[in-house]
């Protein structure tokens, strides 16, 4: 999940289309469409930014650290980076986020801790980064006494016991999401993510990337899957933040069907985006509320929350963040169907897979041939079927194992043809190892959790928590 706090010029200037959007009033949706398609991209340019996230803990007792208590926590782990050269970001006087570099980090409702990385041309920078980032971290995990740990879901301790981090919109969606789905507030409080986003040329390149991307996202929720805990024992998934998106919030999450119908394009996506439910709207530093208001009132002047006025651009680009789909169209497409895992390997592995997918046009024709077949149904029960059934999900007449090594065929071959290589004279290929291993194997990383689990750990998670932690810096 995203949350960038609003923090609307931080989106904006990654690409500097959109230098005055706090004061561009929207008359009409045209805007809207042309702020999307603003973001269309020579090839030559086409950029991947990767995002991250974290569970922060005290090493003491490994309980989720605090924003502000009387042990180093949250607070004092931004304070300390700061010192690498991040820049600080306040709400209300307080620090929640960094800026460096067109980098952010940012607090998710629990304390996750997220890196959003610049717009970089390849892999290996994208690698490079995530591993600089980490060494930051781990230079002040021992100083602070605090742990990490990636994971697409909290292990051990239940909402009641993940602090939330102060931040006026988290309070507002915290009081709407129970109305909209069981395990809204699992999803804000307690899961973490890897994410990468990408470039496209034009409407129709946007599309179909958009397509393939959706289809095959829950090959990627196999490949990536690392969440098997909840409450201290075994979910009953291989990714259970998986499953917590599927009942969340049906106005805002999802699949997106529409976006393979005939008349998909930047309009239809902006159709979509109007007709979700409002949060807030953000005015001189304060959140207003406007839980389930509609955007179209809002660009009618007919908000209730703000009579006669209205909106800007930074509320659309406010409104974007706050829709949750598989994949999420802003100026650019974001894949957002992988649980979070060791950074230094896995955030390269996903920025890799779909780079060698949808920036090779071999590779992603290959992709749209296979894919254009499935049903809609077919890739409903992929989706509900993957999160809990890894790589042996049944699929016509094989299963996603099967999809998974021919999509890593695919993306290997995109990549070579992309040819970006380091200074050892290696391509961006090199970072698929991990997934290739497990695929091959055909055991998800979930499921070599529980193998250790069931063993080594003695299926006891107050082993298994601290083990987990210690080998993220390891």
């Amino acid at each position: 999940m995203e949350q960038r706090d609003g923090i609307v010029k931080q989106e904006l200037t990654q690409r500097s289309l959109v230098d005055d959007a706090e004061s561009t009033a929207v008359e009409s949706k045209s805007q809207l469409v042309e702020y999307l398609e603003s973001g269309c991209q020579s090839p030559e340019t086409f950029a991947l930014g990767a995002e991250h996230e974290q569970f922060v803990y005290l090493s003491k007792d490994y309980s989720p650290a605090t924003y502000d208590g009387p042990r180093p926590g949250i607070k004092e782990l931004l304070d300390g980076m700061t010192r690498f050269g991040w820049k600080p970001i306040e709400e209300n006087g307080l620090p929640i986020a960094l800026w460096r570099d067109g980098c952010t980090i940012t607090l998710e409702p629990g304390g996750q801790f997220e890196l959003s990385g610049a717009a970089l041309r390849d892999a290996h920078q994208t690698a490079q980064e995530t591993q600089v980032y980490h060494e930051e971290l781990g230079s002040l995990a021992g100083e602070l006494g605090l742990s990490f740990l990636a994971l697409g879901h909290q292990p051990k301790h239940t909402r009641a016991e993940i602090p939330w981090m102060p931040k006026k919109r988290y309070r507002l969606m915290r009081d709407y999401m129970p109305s909209r789905g069981s395990l809204g507030l699992d999803m804000m409080l307690s899961t973490c993510a890897i994410q990468v986003a990408l470039d496209f040329a034009d409407e129709a390149d946007m599309v179909r990337k958009f397509r393939v991307a959706l289809a095959l996202q829950p090959i990627v929720t196999a490949l990536f899957a690392n969440s098997p805990f909840a409450d201290g024992r075994f979910s009953g998934y291989l990714s259970y933040r998986g499953a917590i998106w599927s009942d969340t919030d049906p106005d805002r999450c999802g699949s997106l069907p529409f976006v393979f119908e005939n008349g998909m394009g930047f309009e239809r996506y902006v159709d979509y985006v109007l007709d979700v439910p409002m949060y807030f709207v953000h005015r001189d530093g304060q959140y207003i509320d406007a839980r389930g208001l509609s955007f179209r009132d809002f660009l009618d002047g007919d908000l209730s929350a703000l009579p006669r006025q209205r909106p800007l651009l930074s509320d659309w680009v406010n409104h974007l963040t706050t829709v949750f789909p598989q994949v999420r169209l802003k100026q650019y497409l974001e894949m957002r169907g992988a649980d979070a895992g060791d950074a230094v390997t896995r955030v390269p592995a996903l920025a890799s897979l779909w780079a060698g997918l949808l920036y090779d046009q071999q590779s992603l024709q290959a992709a749209w041939d296979r894919v254009q077949t499935w049903t809609f149904d077919e890739r409903s029960q992929l989706e509900s079927n993957v999160v809990k059934h890894g790589f042996e999900t049944p699929f016509r007449t094989g299963t996603v194992r099967d999809l998974a090594l021919w999509m890593l065929d695919l993306s290997r071959h995109g990549l070579e043809r992309r040819n970006f290589r380091n200074n050892e004279d290696s391509d961006e290929s090199q970072y698929l190892l991990p997934l290739q291993k497990a695929a091959e194997a055909g055991r998800t990383f979930a499921e070599e959790l529980m193998r250790r689990y069931s063993g080594e750990w003695q299926a006891d998670i107050d082993l298994a928590l601290p083990a987990m932690c210690k080998e993220t810096f390891s």
